[in-house]
């Protein structure tokens, strides 16, 4: 018998785009990743809220991916 795959919530954003551009970033890296639609549609060209979800074992990988470089 197949498991389900569990998803964890890696981030969450005000704006659908930022999330698709953090899938995309991740998708360079060969880690899967989903992004789920969070609330109502887009409001004054602000985006609807959206998460970006991976699988628990790619976290850490992610996280290091999608933080902001230190600075010498």
């Amino acid at each position: 018998m197949i498991e389900p795959v569990s998803w964890i919530t890696l981030k969450t954003t005000s704006a659908r785009w930022k999330a698709d551009l953090m899938q995309q970033l991740l998708a360079a890296h060969e880690i899967p990743s989903r992004v789920l639609d969070l609330g109502i549609s887009a409001y004054l060209g602000q985006g609807s809220p959206a998460a970006l979800q991976v699988y628990p074992q790619d976290r850490w990988s992610a996280l290091l991916l999608l933080s902001p470089q230190e600075e010498e």
